[in-house]
């Protein structure tokens, strides 16, 4: 996606545990999996995770391993959440693409939403104002926190 921040993951997480009980369960993680197109099963899931719920601080760590560039996303992984986020199909994540696809999966608002331009402008290498493949590969390799 983005480098994220920690208050970005927080609402993530708020986001992701539907039941409001403080835990993000395997199932409710593998649904945003999922919807970026990244395909486990939920024992693969567990095996990675070690348990079968999550709160914050162990969400944060999870998200901080798979988000090192040693984490190792096979390619068509990449591509097909590439994919998800190209609407068009023209090879490019634009900052519109970006925003539509944050506020379907229910990661972005108007109210705490982030400008998708300057997102993008943190990885957009060529200064071209979209996201290519490559880009869009360093990107899901790195993250910051504050």
């Amino acid at each position: 996606m983005c480098p994220l921040k920690t208050g970005d993951l927080q609402r993530i997480f708020i986001e992701l545990d539907k039941n409001g009980d403080g835990f993000v369960s395997l199932e409710e993680l593998n649904w945003l999996l999922e919807r970026i197109r990244v395909q486990q099963s939920l024992n693969d899931l567990e095996s990675l995770v070690g348990k079968r719920s999550l709160d914050f601080t162990e969400f944060l760590l999870f998200w901080d391993s798979i988000s090192k560039p040693e984490y190792d996303m096979e390619e068509a992984d990449l591509a097909n959440a590439f994919n998800v986020f190209d609407l068009n199909g023209d090879g490019f994540i634009s900052s519109e693409e970006l925003q539509y696809v944050l506020s379907r999966l229910g990661l972005w608002n108007e109210n705490t939403g982030k400008d998708c331009k300057s997102m993008i402008c943190m990885y957009d290498t060529n200064f071209d104002g979209l996201l290519d493949f490559q880009e869009f590969k360093y990107m899901m390799s790195h993250t910051t926190q504050s």
